[in-house]
């Protein structure tokens, strides 16, 4: 089995770091590679960076399909391209949002989500809502950080840490979601220290993939996400 995840923004040190934490949570002989494009965003913190990380996200799962991958994860919490993306893959695409929020709330009653920059906080409520997870989520709470300098701030794992903290005090959840593949690896110690569990959702969405593919699942193509119609040659405006 081949995954293959995609992180939509050009930052190669994150690159690394989500391959390290997918690879950890699939199963000996399942090949994990992950890529990030080329051209687009160092960092997604926007709608604008959103919108210009999905042509570089549809190139990367197009290219996927070229290859003969089994599925595909989209290792950003705004899951990028997603839909777009499961039209034109034949194995299961997977966002890490989706997977976190759905994972978390086989865990507990209700979980919190903490994030990079309080500016993202109604998209996340709005991916909430579409997945059928906003009942589940008993708040939203920024650390104030932006993602870039999870990795370059020297108190960042401790920013995150005490942001877990009020959210569980403030929403009496039951779990944590990390709402940035960047704390893919904060995940361990951040459980260890809270006593709760802490989602990540880049092991979360590359497990799910693994067990969809392992079950001979994938993506219904009757309807919405069928390929997209072929509209010949674009004209120019």
């Amino acid at each position: 089995m081949r995954i293959l995840v995609v992180n939509p923004n050009t930052t190669a040190s994150m690159t690394a770091l989500i391959g390290g934490c997918a690879r950890a949570a699939v199963s000996p002989g399942v090949t994990v590679d992950v890529v990030n494009p080329t051209s687009g965003p160092v960092s997604i913190e926007s709608h604008y960076d959103e919108a210009l990380a999905v042509p570089g996200v549809l190139e990367a799962i197009a290219a996927g399909e070229s290859d003969g991958y089994d599925g595909y994860v989209i290792a950003c919490f705004g899951d990028p391209g997603l839909y777009a993306a499961r039209e034109l893959a034949r194995g299961p695409v997977i966002g890490i949002a989706e997977a976190a929020m759905r994972t978390a709330g086989y865990l507990g009653r209700s979980f919190s989500v903490v994030t990079t920059l309080a500016r993202t906080l109604g998209h996340a409520q709005d991916l909430a809502h579409s997945y059928g997870a906003a009942e589940r989520c008993a708040g939203m709470h920024a650390c104030d950080l932006a993602v870039l300098e999870l990795e370059t701030d020297p108190v960042a794992r401790q920013r995150v840490l005490d942001t877990c903290r009020a959210a569980l005090a403030a929403d009496r959840s039951d779990v944590i979601v990390l709402g940035c593949a960047g704390m893919a690896d904060f995940c361990a110690e951040l459980s260890s220290v809270l006593g709760v569990p802490v989602v990540d959702g880049v092991a979360a969405a590359t497990a799910e993939v693994e067990k969809l593919v392992r079950l001979g699942l994938r993506t219904s193509k009757r309807g919405e996400f069928a390929p997209p119609p072929s509209k010949g040659a674009l004209v120019g405006g």
